[in-house]
């Protein structure tokens, strides 16, 4: 098993009426890549913050390579941290950008900092303050890859990218980890596209944890079947039901579990379709009915049990 570098005790932060973190228990294992998912202002900036020293815990507790991160030079030159927002000196160019991460990170690798930036043409003379927003966002994932640091977190600095810039950086990113195995924490909006890279998935709402689950386990947890209503209901009759939406007589259905091959020529023989439920579904579905009575009070359907952590179904690793 692998052996946890991050451990987090009823963490909460509260901006005055505002409760960005909510009680979090959670630990992060060495070697692995986590996916943090959740809306905007879920917490993960803040929970990322709270880790690398950046930001202020109001209660719980906080131990990263089994210290406390605050002003802990030894625990903070293990940890990279990249987000969108990065900011530079104003006369930094991305040349300038590469010898400041030198001097900070023991396991930088100069080279890959330099290919990297031939792979995205990323103009090293020019300052950073006139760059693209996309040129800005490759230098903060350069400079996240080379660093090679223990603790990565990626807080969605590759939005800028556009789609071949980003398949680059997962590509990249995926080689060097199964050469340099490191715990990489990524935030994204962009579920689907993140999903196959992912070990485990954090799913965060409202401060709180919904899912901590290998995503193995995640992957085909659920599934969807739709048809007309009374079938539907009938043939979910007994089962957690994570997500419903009504459209006059139809009914769409998202529910926990798998079926066998006899629930499947059931739901056939009721002339219903049964589909997989991706990542990016899952998620959304579990964070808008975490706590909304919002889409069951549009569509008039029944208030129905709240889903719990999906029941593993075997380890990745």
């Amino acid at each position: 098993m692998s052996i946890p570098i991050v451990q987090v005790q009823n963490l909460s932060r509260r901006y005055r009426d505002v409760t960005a973190l909510d009680g979090v228990n959670l630990s992060l294992e060495q070697d692995k890549i986590y996916g943090l998912l959740g809306r905007n202002g879920a917490g993960k900036t803040t929970f990322m913050s709270i880790l690398t020293a950046q930001g202020f815990a109001s209660s719980g507790h906080v131990q990263v390579f089994g210290e406390h991160p605050y002003e802990n030079e030894k625990v903070l030159s293990r940890i990279c941290f990249i987000r969108e927002s990065q900011k530079y000196p104003d006369d930094f160019k991305p040349v300038h950008a590469f010898k400041a991460a030198a001097l900070f990170y023991k396991n930088w690798d100069q080279a890959m900092a330099l290919t990297l930036a031939e792979e995205f043409q990323l103009p090293m003379k020019r300052r950073i303050k006139k760059l693209s927003r996309g040129q800005l966002s490759a230098v903060g994932v350069i400079i996240g890859l080379a660093s090679r640091a223990e603790l990565t977190f990626f807080d969605e600095p590759y939005l800028g990218l556009d789609a071949v810039a980003r398949q680059l950086f997962y590509d990249r990113l995926l080689a060097d980890y199964a050469q340099f195995p490191r715990t990489i924490v990524l935030s994204s909006h962009l579920i689907d596209e993140v999903a196959n890279l992912l070990e485990h998935v954090i799913i965060i709402d409202k401060g709180r944890i919904l899912i901590d689950d290998d995503a193995e386990n995640i992957r085909g947890s659920a599934i969807n079947v739709a048809g007309t209503g009374a079938r539907a209901e009938s043939f979910a009759a007994g089962r957690t039901i994570v997500h419903r939406e009504n459209v006059g007589a139809l009914v769409s259905l998202t529910i926990e579990g798998t079926l066998s091959p006899a629930e499947r020529r059931e739901a056939q023989e009721l002339g219903l379709e049964v589909s997989p439920v991706s990542l990016q579904q899952f998620v959304i579905r579990k964070t808008l009915d975490a706590g909304a009575p919002l889409e069951r009070a549009a569509t008039g359907a029944a208030p129905v049990k709240a889903a719990g952590t999906p029941t593993r179904t075997g380890a990745r690793r």
